[in-house]
């Protein structure tokens, strides 16, 4: 029987990933113009304080450049700010602007509501899902 595409499960997740990921898009794109690489960088300064290009690289599975043009972006927009590491200062630290945490505060709640209909759509195997991604995020590289 020859190879199936189809049903070759990292390809099958990848598919699904990039499908939720688009729909997602659509809400915080119509809210605030934001493409998915500048979501990710806001979302994990959000979450994390200052931090460097290679740590938002390494937690939000983007290439380097990628972070890079996006936090140019999102300075340029006046959503982040860029200061000496504080412990390494051949590293450029990123942090949200107030009016970047005011965005996140919006982008939050837009993002919780998209949460509770993913949930809502499947129902009982959302928690197997859950199950399910944590054991795959889990395992050693």
């Amino acid at each position: 029987m020859p190879f199936d595409l189809d049903q070759f499960l990292p390809y099958r997740l990848s598919v699904a990933a990039a499908q939720i990921s688009r729909r997602f898009a659509a809400r915080y794109a119509a809210e605030a113009g934001l493409s998915i690489p500048e979501w990710r960088v806001l979302a994990h300064l959000n979450n994390s304080g200052p931090v460097s290009v290679r740590d938002i690289n390494v937690r939000v599975n983007l290439d380097k450049s990628v972070v890079s043009r996006a936090a140019t972006r999102l300075e340029q927009a006046g959503l982040l700010r860029k200061s000496a590491h504080h412990t390494d200062q051949r590293l450029v630290a990123l942090e949200l602007t107030e009016a970047g945490q005011k965005l996140m505060e919006r982008l939050g709640r837009v993002a919780e509501d998209f949460q509770k209909e993913l949930v809502a759509e499947l129902g009982d195997d959302a928690d197997s899902l859950g199950r399910v991604l944590d054991r795959f995020s889990a395992v050693k590289r």
